[in-house]
């Protein structure tokens, strides 16, 4: 098992993101701090695409619900950081995080760097008020993972207000079977691309557009970010909207 654990973190580990926009510098731009991404994947794209433009705005919150080839923890304090470089507190080198593996049974309270990722989400998942699914499909082998999340999210009936949205090419029916436990009623949105999504359509403004359309019935202006432009380009673009947020917290 530890000879797989290597290669599979010699593997990932090796892989980087183009120079050009990707989704993932999408994601990360178009989000606040306040806004959490929690991913599976093992890959290094949501902590490079983080970093790289973590200098033009503030960016979210990002839990590795599975661990993460690119972040290491440190175990004397409740931080994780780059897994080449060392903790801000302690000066210790971050550890590798632990992967796991599509089975059944995770145990995810077992680790201490996966529980405190998935109490992250747990923390946040209450207060949110628009939910976006992009590219999980919870298979059966995350059923407990499924089910830490519905429990974070839930009744339907304790969500009578909020919105959800589901990326995903499936029959809308069978998502809509799929995630039942996160929809109440009609409050749901499917695409294809997540470039349709509130996230996509309202930059770093997503959840009062949506707070506006859905509540209030005042429909705002799409603002999509440029399509088809140089990374530089991408971070200006979203570089004036951080400047708005930083300009209304100084008044």
């Amino acid at each position: 098992m530890e000879e797989i654990e290597a290669a599979v973190h010699t593997y990932f580990s090796g892989l980087r993101l183009p120079p050009d926009p990707t989704i993932y510098d999408y994601l990360v731009l178009s989000l606040r701090p306040k806004d959490v991404i929690a991913t599976f994947n093992w890959d290094p794209f949501l902590w490079l695409a983080a970093e790289r433009n973590a200098a033009t705005c503030e960016t979210p919150q990002l839990a590795f619900l599975h661990g993460n080839v690119a972040v290491g923890y440190c175990p004397n304090h409740p931080v994780k950081g780059r897994i080449s470089t060392r903790c801000h507190q302690c000066g210790e080198p971050y550890r590798t995080t632990k992967l796991l593996y599509p089975v059944t049974s995770k145990n995810y309270a077992s680790n201490a760097f996966i529980d405190a990722e998935w109490s992250a989400l747990r923390n946040r998942l209450p207060h949110a008020f628009l939910l976006t699914i992009f590219g999980y499909g919870a298979p059966s082998s995350d059923s407990e993972a499924v089910e830490l999340m519905k429990c974070a999210w839930g009744t339907t009936e304790d969500r009578r207000f909020e919105q959800t949205e589901i990326v995903d090419i499936r029959d809308p029916d069978d998502l809509e079977e799929t995630w039942k436990p996160f929809i109440h009623t009609h409050h749901v949105d499917m695409f294809h691309d997540l470039f349709d999504t509130f996230l996509l359509s309202h930059p770093r403004r997503s959840i009062e557009a949506a707070l506006k359309q859905y509540l209030e019935a005042k429909f705002i202006s799409e603002n999509r970010a440029p399509r088809g432009c140089s990374l530089l380009e991408l971070q200006s673009w979203h570089r004036a909207l951080a400047e708005i947020e930083r300009a209304h917290r100084s008044t």
